[in-house]
C-alpha cells in the first residue's frame, strides 16, 4: 500500500502546473497577437487592446517568458517526482 503523497510534493506540482499553464497562455498569446491598428482620428481609448497590455519587459519577449515558464514548469514537476520517489 502506498503512503499519500506529502505536501511538498503536492506544492510542487502545483506550483509547476500554474508555471507551465501560464507560459503556455503567454506563448499562444504571443503567436496569435496582432500589432494594434492605428487610424488617422482615434480616441485615446480607441488604442487599447487586450494585447497591447505587456506582461513583462521589452527585453524578454512574451513568447520567450512563456517558453521561460513552460521550462520551470517542467523542472519543478521533476523535482516534485524525484522527492517522492526519495521519500516513498
Amino acid at each position: 500500500m502506498t503512503s499519500p503523497a506529502p505536501r511538498s510534493t503536492t506544492v510542487l506540482y502545483t506550483v509547476a502546473a500554474t508555471c507551465a499553464a501560464v507560459g503556455a497562455l503567454l506563448w499562444v498569446r504571443d503567436q496569435t497577437s496582432e500589432p494594434p491598428r492605428v487610424y488617422r482620428d482615434f480616441l485615446a481609448a480607441d488604442i487599447y487592446t487586450p494585447s497591447a497590455w505587456r506582461v513583462w519587459s521589452r527585453a524578454v519577449p512574451e513568447d520567450r517568458l512563456g517558453l521561460y515558464l513552460i521550462a520551470a514548469g517542467l523542472v519543478l514537476a521533476v523535482a516534485g517526482r524525484l522527492i517522492s520517489v526519495r521519500r516513498g
